[in-house]
């Protein structure tokens, strides 16, 4: 059966605050998701939406498949277990910044390290909104918030780094509002075996408002961030004229036609290369001094955690002397009472 958009929405109202950016996530997820079952051949019932607590978490209230809305940071331990117990699923998890980085962050480096093949949509609007304000674990420093007056004196956290520090085989990052951006890196997500992280930097009007505004407004985005494509040059600009380059090896911006630069010294993008230097240059690229990256940016091959479960079962089952409670009860030394 071909799916719609409007097949995967449900009938609740959608309550997050008029001019949030998850709005526009749910919309492109929604808007992937039939096209994900036309690539992959799943059917309606083998989606599953999880979540943990936060704004975001509201987000299987708004699909209509399967859902979890679970408790604050074991989102991604619920969503593990469904997944190895029912390979056949394909689970999306919502969670936010700080749903999924603080209280969460054991859980999220660990599913991300076994490879389970899961799609994480992590809603990183670097804020506390749900609970009203509090600095978040990817808050810039000095931000003040509710419970930092004179602002937060931590370093955030850049979810990307954490990825490849625990040698995630899958990164991408796209802005709230890019529908046609964020929903091609829902598909590819999808087609990825193993953890797919997708960082979605939305915006939370009420608490931190505009906190991506300075390179993620539409007038600025052009220059000011890199829509990094698998197989094409590394360029940007609102002439497409300026690109990256590597520089006493580190990244640095070029403008073809100045210093000698050409088309050919811009760097060529390529998601599926294993030169994690390089991805993690990109990976934390900061405004102003150069663009920020946006699109898939890492998507390798491994074997998953599911897969190697699955495996080891057959494996095990197919050597048991055991396979019924019957054999167990007769099993070791056992007495027949006449």
């Amino acid at each position: 059966m071909k799916y719609t958009a409007q097949d995967f929405k449900s009938n609740q109202e959608v309550r997050w605050c008029p001019g949030c950016g998850d709005h526009a996530v749910l919309a492109a997820l929604q808007r992937a998701l039939p096209q994900v079952s036309e690539d992959l051949g799943y059917e309606l019932e083998k989606f599953v939406v999880v979540s943990g607590i936060g704004c975001s978490s509201r987000l299987p209230y708004y699909m209509n498949t399967y859902g979890f809305h679970s408790i604050h940071g074991r989102a991604t331990a619920i969503s593990t277990g469904i997944k190895v117990a029912n390979p056949e699923l394909c689970v999306w998890q919502a969670c936010g910044d700080g749903d999924a980085l603080a209280i969460g962050g054991n859980h999220f480096i660990h599913a991300i390290r076994r490879n389970v093949d899961l799609n994480i949509v992590l809603f990183n609007n670097q804020i506390y909104g749900l609970t009203k304000g509090q600095y978040s674990p990817t808050s810039k420093f000095g931000t003040i918030t509710k419970t930092s007056p004179y602002g937060t004196v931590e370093n955030p956290f850049t979810p990307g780094m954490l990825v490849l520090g625990a040698h995630g085989t899958f990164f991408a990052r796209g802005i709230d509002n890019d529908l046609a951006l964020n929903q091609s890196i829902f598909i590819t997500a999808a087609k990825h075996r193993g953890t797919s992280v997708c960082e979605m930097l939305t915006n939370c009007v009420i608490f931190n408002d505009g906190a991506h505004a300075a390179f993620a407004a539409r007038e600025n985005r052009a220059e000011h961030t890199i829509t990094l494509r698998d197989g094409q040059k590394m360029l940007f600009g609102a002439n497409n004229d300026k690109g990256l380059i590597l520089k006493d090896g580190k990244l640095a911006v070029a403008k073809i036609g100045e210093d000698g630069v050409t088309l050919d010294d811009i760097l060529t993008h390529h998601t599926d290369s294993d030169d994690i230097g390089l991805q993690s240059m990109l990976i934390d690229m900061k405004y102003p001094d150069m663009p920020v990256a946006l699109g898939v940016i890492r998507d390798v091959k491994d074997k998953t955690y599911d897969i190697n479960v699955q495996d080891q079962v057959n494996d095990v089952t197919a050597r048991a002397k055991v396979h019924c409670v019957d054999d167990l009860l007769r099993s070791g030394s056992t007495w027949e009472v006449k």
